[in-house]
């Protein structure tokens, strides 16, 4: 528009002003300058800029002719009207296509995006604005203002709030209450601080709702229970609260747990009338609460009206099976079914496993399906589809016995209608139960039937069965058949543990203890937590003396069985054969510690003590051991020779008569006993006690030896009827071990004949006079001397049968006594000094 104007302008004039092009300049120069006059960042910078803004009377200077070569200039240019006006560019504004600080502005007014391959005239490439300086500091904020002071405030107190909540999560319950404690005072300094700065209308309130929310439900996680129903209260009480009404169902609960079912049905229920039909979900989960309230006041009846209820509108897989126990208290058949089939039928509403195979060879499809294989959904839906598995398997082994007439009608029926149903996968495990089922009531040809079912269904099924099979088996030790089923088993899953656990205990029983081995550590390969293979393990490298080993895998079960009492006897006993006392002894106390009435243990330790040389100590264990099983002979025997050695022969003989109460047809024990009566100087019963033993066993040599010497040194006369019948016993029992002895020379005499002819016949002539000559021998060594007692016979070893009471798998060294008494103890220098004749 400003070049029609320049029409009256003299020709010598206007090419005054005009720029010839030269060919190194280019004509569009100019177009992507921006004058930074228009940058408006920049006016915080702008010295006269900023100069106006703060005078009244500030301006700008008058804009002269900067823009030399222009057609205009400064000067005022006429109109059409012969007047001279100023123009806009003259107050300051470039003219188009002026040029400004030797840079040329372009033709436009829209800036070119991007940036020119030339450098304009008198300016530098600086895309990042550095030429300008560092930009000002920001400026601090004040916090003595009361503002700033509340909102610190409000940050401390959710940080509190969320400190607690992680505390909680992590199991610091403590921590998590004194946090909860701590952001509760905050809070109330925050209110006081809006009081006081005369924001009291602008109160937060649902932080104050959060502090007090938390603060309750902490208490309620430390069972302080009547702190958390006053804060609880506080909540619900409050009108400012919305929807406060809900938290009915944690006073509820509160209740429960207190044991306070009418009051609890109370606040579920006043919870259930605050809480609208659109929130359908917790309307169901209170309802469940009341029906389970009512299951333990044993108000069954109500109970199902409950439950019945959320079964027509929401049906999951709890309340049908609290349903079903609820019919089963009642005792209602029909109904019992009814909720069966309903528990059956409650959709789970999760996906088939199918969906996780790879079924294609779509790489990125299959690295998908291997992503959400083990998610925490997938996870979710495992964990949801083992528990009904377990409730559908618990209410049918509950209702089998109850619906029908017999245990095997119920069951089946059970069994028919999973089948028909979208478990049919659980009829086999049903099946299966069925048949431990008839173990617990003895019925063990049912069970062998029943499981003998299932030799032609698919592996996972018959390697269960046949598992069960072996075991039973084994436990009638028919080792045959429990090898035979185990076999099956293995082929039909490898990977079975518990096969291979059976397997290894066949050929363990066959004394192939390498073999065994090899069986456990397989089992052990397929699943590291079977505590059975590795207990078997230990007890198989103690057999094979590989005592470091046998540790080994006792140490380990014992770091997952930590109180197993089986487990630390075995670990005591190797230790035992190990020769460390000392860790056997402690062993011994964590077994006494877990089991304080075990009297194997109890005795073990006292031999242990009694090695140390410790007898105090051993006598307090014994002791102990007798009193929880008075018929352990070994420890009998070592009871009455303690007492003995200390001099006490009077507390001896009531345990030598117990011992001859457990084994009356051992002389042993009566000997002793009459012994004891010789010993403590009661001479009179002494002999009773010997003519007793004399009735009982009238071929006792011992015995009629102390009837001679006792008889002997009271001056009475059955003395002579004595000697004559032990002189008579002597010969006999000489008599017998000639004959003994003869049969025994005669058979090898008959062996050297056979195998040397002729030349036996000296041989015979000379054996026939040596045996005299033995005999006669004999005799003269069955006469005591003059000056020495009578020797009791040679020490027999007891057969003292004992029933481990930790359990059939207890391998346990049979516990001996270290103090044998024998009758020797009682034929010494003491007999001989005061009743031997001259």
């Amino acid at each position: 528009m400003s070049i029609s104007l320049l029409h009256n302008v003299p020709k010598e004039r206007e090419m005054e002003n005009v720029h010839l092009a030269v060919e190194e300049d280019d004509l569009y120069s100019g177009y992507n300058d921006y004058n930074p006059t228009f940058d408006s960042e920049e006016l915080e910078n702008d010295v006269g800029f900023q100069q106006a803004v703060r005078t009244s009377h500030g301006r700008r200077p008058p804009m002269t002719a900067k823009f030399p070569g222009t057609a205009i200039g400064a000067r005022p240019l006429a109109s059409s009207f012969g007047s001279r006006i100023p123009m806009a560019s003259s107050m300051g504004r470039p003219v188009t296509g002026a040029v400004q600080d030797g840079a040329a502005r372009p033709m436009t007014a829209v800036r070119a995006a991007g940036y020119t391959s030339s450098l304009t005239r008198g300016s530098t490439f600086d895309p990042l604005g550095q030429s300008r300086g560092p930009a000002p500091p920001l400026e601090a904020k004040n916090e003595d203002t009361p503002e700033e002071k509340i909102k610190i405030l409000e940050k401390k107190v959710n940080d509190l709030i969320e400190e607690s909540c992680m505390a909680q999560s992590i199991g610091a319950l403590q921590l998590a209450l004194e946090k909860a404690k701590e952001a509760g005072k905050k809070e109330r300094a925050l209110v006081k601080q809006r009081e006081q700065s005369g924001n009291a209308d602008h109160i937060n309130l649902d932080l104050t709702y959060s502090v007090l929310l938390n603060l309750a439900n902490q208490y309620a996680n430390n069972e302080m229970y009547p702190e958390a129903l006053n804060s609880y209260q506080v909540i619900v009480k409050n009108k400012m609260f919305s929807n406060a009404g809900r938290l009915k169902v944690n006073m509820a609960n509160i209740y429960f747990k207190q044991k306070n079912y009418p009051k609890a049905i109370k606040f579920y229920r006043m919870a259930l009338d605050q809480i609208s039909n659109t929130h359908k979900e917790m309307r169901i989960k209170i309802m469940q609460n009341i029906g389970v309230v009512f299951v333990r006041m044993g108000q069954y009846s109500d109970a199902i009206t409950s439950f019945e209820h959320i079964m027509s509108e929401s049906p999951n897989i709890k309340t049908g099976f609290n349903l079903i126990l609820c019919y089963y208290a009642i005792g209602d058949r029909e109904r019992m079914k009814k909720a069966f089939q309903k528990l059956i039928s409650v959709p789970l509403g999760i996906d088939d496993e199918d969906k996780y195979i790879p079924t294609n060879d779509d790489t990125n499809s299959n690295m998908v399906i291997e992503a959400i294989k083990n998610d925490k959904l997938h996870q979710m839906e495992r964990d949801l589809k083992i528990l009904t598995e377990k409730y559908i398997m618990t209410a049918a082994k509950l209702i089998a016995p109850a619906i029908e007439n017999s245990f095997a009608t119920g069951f089946d029926w059970c069994v028919d209608m999973v089948k028909s149903s979208q478990y049919v996968e659980l009829a086999n495990d049903l099946e299966i139960n069925k048949a431990i089922t008839y173990l617990r009531q003895k019925d063990f040809n049912q069970a062998v039937e029943t499981l003998k079912t299932f030799e032609k269904k698919d592996s996972r099924v018959k390697s269960a069965a046949a598992t069960n099979l072996s075991f039973l088996y084994f436990l009638e030790k028919d080792y045959d058949q429990a090898d035979r089923y185990a076999d099956l088993a293995m082929n039909a899953d490898r990977y079975n543990p518990a096969a291979l656990i059976n397997k290894g205990n066949t050929v363990f029983v066959k004394q192939d203890y390498e073999k065994a081995a090899e069986f456990y550590k397989e089992a052990l390969r397929n699943d590291s937590s079977c505590t059975e293979a590795l207990y078997n393990l230990g007890l198989t490298y103690k057999r094979l003396n590989r005592l470091e080993e046998a540790l080994d895998c006792f140490l380990k079960l014992h770091a997952i069985l930590r109180n197993s009492a089986q487990v630390m006897y075995q670990l005591a006993h190797l230790y035992e054969l190990l020769e460390d006392p000392q860790q056997a002894i402690e062993w011994l106390m964590q077994v006494i510690s877990v089991t304080p009435t075990d009297p194997q243990a109890l005795a073990k330790l006292g031999e242990l003590h009694d090695g140390e040389g410790d007898k105090s100590q051993a006598f307090q264990y014994y002791y102990e051991s007798f009193r929880y099983f008075p018929s352990n002979i070994d420890v009998i025997e070592w009871l009455g020779a303690y007492y003995i050695e200390t001099q006490f022969c009077e507390k001896a003989i009531q345990y030598f008569e117990r011992a001859t109460l457990i084994q009356p047809t051992q002389v042993k024990w009566q000997l002793m006993v009459a012994s004891c009566y010789r010993r403590s100087g009661n001479y009179q019963k002494a002999l009773e006690t010997y003519k007793d033993i004399h009735r009982k066993f009238p071929e006792n040599v011992e015995c009629l030896r102390f009837l001679v010497r006792l008889c002997t040194d009271m001056g009475l006369k059955e003395v002579q009827d004595y000697a004559t019948k032990l002189k008579k016993v002597e010969k006999m029992k000489e008599i017998r071990e000639q004959r003994v002895k003869s049969g025994r020379e005669g058979s090898a005499r008959g062996r050297r004949e056979g195998r040397e002819g002729s030349a036996g016949s000296a041989d015979s002539g000379h054996s026939s006079s040596s045996t005299k000559g033995e005999r006669l021998s004999a005799k003269m060594r069955s006469l005591p001397g003059s000056n020495e007692p009578y020797e009791a016979s040679s020490p027999k070893e007891l057969d003292a049968s004992y029933v481990d009471p930790l359990g059939p798998q207890m391998e346990r060294p049979k516990t001996g006594a270290k103090k044998r008494v024998e009758d020797d103890d009682f034929a010494d220098e003491e007999l001989g000094d005061d009743l031997l004749p001259e």
